[in-house]
């Protein structure tokens, strides 16, 4: 009897074991089209990164990508709306992941970066260029303009965040001086501002401004790297080092990303697909050579790391510019030596 009472216990605990391992282990298998929130407007850096990849993902989750814009807010509008959708893996939000880092600087948005699964897949370089008939003939001369004639120094930027934003405000903090701000709802609508003369300036990324720059729109004076930036069908553009030996020249990169509340099994199945699909992606290799990106298909604690630096840049940029609401020391960013 006692025999039997333990074989029939030693089947029970085997059901149970073969019946939840793989619910535990399984992969996340979404029955339903997974939107991807751009919060900018169609044609922008973001809007161009997110698309690129959505063929793939698609592959990898065996369903339709909706890439949906909701501009406005400098970004805190659609990323607001991820916020409040359920927590289930159908809904995500993208962009630059230093604008998703100071939200909370801005006060626009009460999240920090650590909330959030990141993945990653191109960064991105920030060029400040001209109008054509702009009366300056380089960068030494724009940034002798911030300091003589700054309200004539219209700058068109993609709102407070973005990637404009914390350029001009990087070179104001090295080289002193202002500067007239436009902001626009998205990095396109800013390009095509300096394009059209409203504005004399645009300090937004290569991936919007190349076209322009190529079809000589756009006379580009400086780039936001370490090194000269070579620019296939134009030449080099000059690292902005070479006036400003200390001015910010961090990559911006972009991705997307999902509360930390969503399943296990979605982290892990889009882990997968980071690693099998978007890491060999043609279609983001072919992407980002046209539009002068780096692959950085990085996903976990790779893409906190590569996303830090800048995010921490560009918070203290806020600050010491005045358009922070929340010290970024108070959060956990220490000003950078």
């Amino acid at each position: 009897m006692k025999i039997r009472t333990w074989s029939v216990l030693a089947i029970l605990i085997l059901t149970i074991a073969v019946t939840v391992a793989p619910a535990v282990s399984a992969d996340w298998k979404p029955t339903k089209p997974i939107r991807i929130i751009v919060p900018w407007g169609a044609g922008g850096s973001t809007d161009q990164a997110i698309r690129s990849i959505a063929g793939d993902l698609e592959a990898a989750l065996g369903q339709p990508i909706v890439v949906v814009n909701q501009p406005g807010g400098g970004g805190a509008i659609g990323t607001k709306g991820v916020m409040e959708a359920p927590c289930d893996g159908y809904t995500w939000a993208s962009g630059a992941v230093k604008d998703l880092g100071t939200y909370i600087i801005t006060g626009t948005l009460d999240t920090k970066v650590q909330d959030w699964h990141l993945y990653l897949n191109s960064g991105n370089a920030t060029l400040v260029s001209v109008n054509p008939n702009a009366p300056i003939k380089d960068f030494g001369e724009f940034l002798q303009m911030m300091k003589k004639d700054p309200k004539k120094l219209s700058v068109a930027i993609a709102g407070i965040p973005s990637a404009g934003h914390s350029a001009i405000e990087a070179i104001k903090t090295a080289g002193g001086g202002d500067y007239k701000l436009v902001s626009y709802d998205g990095g396109n609508p800013a390009v095509i501002a300096t394009v059209g003369g409203e504005t004399l300036a645009t300090p937004q990324l290569l991936s919007e401004q190349i076209e322009m720059i190529r079809a000589k729109k756009l006379r580009p004076l400086a780039a936001l790297t370490p090194e000269d930036l070579q620019i296939e069908g134009h030449g080099t553009v000059p690292t902005a080092r070479k006036w400003l030996p200390k001015v910010a020249a961090d990559p911006v990169y972009f991705g997307i990303w999902a509360r930390k509340c969503v399943p296990k099994d979605v982290v892990e199945t889009m882990n997968k697909a980071w690693k099998e699909k978007i890491a060999t992606s043609k279609a983001l290799k072919d992407f980002a050579a046209q539009r002068g990106q780096i692959v950085a298909p990085y996903y976990g604690e790779d893409a906190f790391k590569k996303s830090w630096p800048t995010i921490v840049n560009a918070a203290w940029g806020l600050s010491d510019s005045g358009k922070a609401k929340v010290s970024p020391d108070k959060v956990g960013m220490p000003r950078p030596q």
